[in-house]
């Protein structure tokens, strides 16, 4: 089972659900290139100008592995870059778990789509990110976060965020926003998983629920929490579904 983070985070915001498959389960987690304790002079900004360059890393570690028929377990971005992995790979992961993903953060007003965001939005944050990341992080993770009733998590948010680097940050965050991958739903084989909260500024309920319609074997789980990170502020709730699923 591979647990791969979304942005800003690293794989230490596992902590609270993967050991909860280590009996089952081989269980692998990882730094994308610029978090955690990855080497960071090994960044390839035209590699990972687009999610083409993480679907690889994610791929490589895979076959480094040689994985098969693995469960990947994605959160936020990573849930997207699973689903390319998957189709890449199909002989690779047979299931895959989506924690608040979106296809889509866009509007798209010629096609109904809901994203959330206008391009004047994603425009306006990535503007602000690049001219005052830590300014950015205060005032976005705890948000993102979504747990006002537990202002803890969101300063371990707001001090994971202020740890980038803040020019990969960038284009990882124009990798993410930017993306389109509605397209690519319906070539999903792998079985899937939809984990969405009942309240998320990144990712409304609809986004999960345009997700499971467009994945052929897939089913969505709403779970009684607020916020972008479930993992870390519900994850009893994120391993009961997980669990149930598998």
């Amino acid at each position: 089972m591979m647990f791969a983070h979304g942005f800003g985070c690293d794989q230490t915001m596992w902590r609270l659900v993967a050991p909860g498959f280590e009996t089952n389960f081989g269980v692998v987690t990882f730094d994308y290139l610029g978090a955690g304790g990855s080497d960071k002079s090994a960044y390839d900004r035209d590699r990972y100008a687009s999610l083409a360059g993480y679907v690889s890393d994610v791929v490589e570690i895979g076959r480094e592995l040689d994985l098969r028929d693995a469960v990947f377990v994605g959160h936020s971005a990573s849930a997207m870059i699973g689903a390319l992995a998957a189709i890449r790979e199909p002989d690779m992961f047979s299931d895959l778990v989506m924690v608040c993903p979106s296809p889509r953060y866009v509007d798209g007003p010629d096609t109904g789509h809901r994203g959330g965001f206008s391009q004047g939005d994603i425009d306006n944050l990535i503007r602000s990110l690049e001219e005052n990341p830590l300014a950015w992080s205060a005032s976005m993770a705890p948000a993102i976060m979504g747990t006002p009733k537990d202002p803890m998590l969101g300063a371990e948010l707001t001090e994971s965020f202020c740890r980038l680097d803040p020019r990969i940050a960038r284009d990882f965050a124009r990798a993410i926003f930017n993306a389109d991958n509605r397209a690519d739903l319906p070539n999903v084989t792998a079985r899937t998983l939809i984990l969405q909260c009942r309240q998320d500024i990144l990712a409304e309920v609809s986004v999960g629920e345009y997700v499971r319609d467009m994945v052929p074997d897939s089913s969505l789980v709403v779970l009684d929490a607020t916020g972008h990170c479930p993992h870390l502020s519900a994850p009893d709730q994120v391993v009961a579904a997980m669990r149930g699923f598998l």
